[in-house]
């Protein structure tokens, strides 16, 4: 018996693994910059100080729980429902149309009233679809990459979920879920010739959605020239504008903003970004980008990994939460900064919210998880290549390699390997 076939590896489950801490660190340093300024920014948009503040602290409490519950959950078991999960999808699209629990705010039915406070459904919608896809491109990886309906079928699904969401006279989350869609197809593989035409197609459509809905079209020439109406369609982001400006580069200081007492409209939600320019300065928008910067490049490194070593369901979790994470914030930045139209998209773990921060927390427990496994089957690589030694775990055959997923009945296509030198 050689040494390779003597060699014996510890059970996957029984290895400990390691939370990804860079992830970690990046994660809980923007909530808690979060926390800071939304005591900052609401303190003068509600009858009580603090009333935003408290209930940001007991949304993101929740959240927390519920990022607990996330990391302490087997991918595997996630992945064994992912057929339900797009069900629930469309059930909670659904919702906000059923009398008496469906909500309508500023004419836009995007909520249910859950008693005690109401949820927004579509941010619960991003973590289930992503899930959905994520599994859906491992069990079709080759097809998609070379059969028009492979590919077309999650197109399809994003297409129905959009129009949905567009009743409830959200374009911001529409487009949004057609992005994430389009970059996790490109990071699994997809022909990108054959999927640029179904989007190329899409795309006047998108168009024409904003041309003959008035307030979109507002939205659009506002942002072109948000001086011209200033006192009308252009009030929001002049304000905010005006408040970027006057931070400079160092601020004027916390709790200093002016702008915020009345001034600044949703200052606490989908402009909080400008209150942080204004109270600390380019300094203080440089430190926001730099944390986002290594939330999402850290997270597209681990789900990197994972498809490395073969670990796709995890891989595409942690693409899909990168994507959603990095352009929601792109957007929100770029709409306070006056170089996106106004979406209304809230800057993730910063901005005061109750379904928003919950999600993002789901989101970000998911992340962990990924990081998580990944270490796990690193060590156990490790371990079978006889670099560590096998500590407090029962010793069992090393484990044959695992089937190839999925129902393609084509040649299964190579995966990208990087050869250590030694």
């Amino acid at each position: 018996m050689n040494d390779a076939t003597s060699r014996q590896a510890t059970r996957l489950e029984a290895i400990s693994g390691r939370y990804d801490g860079w992830l970690l660190g990046a994660a809980v340093a923007l909530a808690a910059l979060g926390v800071v300024m939304v005591a900052s920014s609401s303190i003068a948009q509600a009858s009580s100080p603090f009333y935003y503040l408290v209930r940001h602290l007991l949304f993101l409490g929740l959240g927390l729980g519920l990022a607990l519950v996330a990391m302490r959950t087997e991918l595997k078991t996630v992945e064994k429902y992912n057929q339900v999960l797009l069900l629930a999808c469309i059930v909670l699209l659904l919702l906000v149309w059923v009398p008496g629990l469906g909500v309508t705010v500023k004419g836009a039915r995007r909520w249910i009233n859950l008693g005690i406070s109401r949820f927004q459904v579509v941010e619960a919608v991003k973590v289930l679809y992503i899930v959905w896809l994520s599994s859906y491109l491992v069990r079709f990886r080759d097809e998609v990459n070379a059969t028009w309906p492979a590919m077309l079928k999650p197109l399809g699904v994003v297409a129905l979920l959009i129009v949905l969401i567009l009743l409830q006279r959200d374009f911001g989350s529409s487009t949004l879920l057609l992005a994430i869609t389009a970059g996790m197809l490109m990071l699994g593989g997809v022909n990108l010739p054959r999927m640029s035409a179904p989007i190329l197609v899409a795309l006047p459509a998108l168009v024409a959605l904003v041309v003959f809905e008035p307030y979109r079209m507002r939205r659009v020439t506002s942002f072109l020239d948000p001086w011209k109406d200033q006192q009308g369609d252009g009030y929001q982001l002049s304000n905010a504008l005006m408040a970027i400006g006057r931070g400079e580069w160092d601020g004027i200081g916390l709790g200093g903003s002016v702008l915020k007492l009345n001034y600044l409209p949703e200052v606490h939600t989908d402009f909080i970004f400008s209150v942080i320019a204004e109270e600390l300065g380019f300094v203080g928008v440089c430190l926001v980008v730099a944390l986002y910067m290594l939330l999402v490049g850290r997270a597209f490194w681990i789900g990197y990994r994972c498809v490395e070593m073969r670990r796709h369901f995890a891989g595409y979790i942690a693409f899909g939460v990168a994507l959603w994470i990095g352009m929601q914030a792109f957007i929100s930045m770029g709409v306070n900064l006056g170089i996106l139209p106004t979406k209304g998209l809230t800057l993730p773990l910063i901005s005061s919210g109750g379904s928003s921060v919950m999600m993002t927390c789901v989101a970000m427990g998911l992340l962990l998880r990924v990081s998580y496994e990944l270490s796990r089957a690193e060590k156990q690589v490790a371990l079978l290549r006889g670099d560590a030694p096998a500590k407090g775990a029962d010793a069992e055959p090393a484990p044959q390699p695992a089937p190839v997923r999925g129902t393609s009945r084509l040649n299964p296509r190579v995966e990208p390997t990087f050869e250590r030198i030694a």
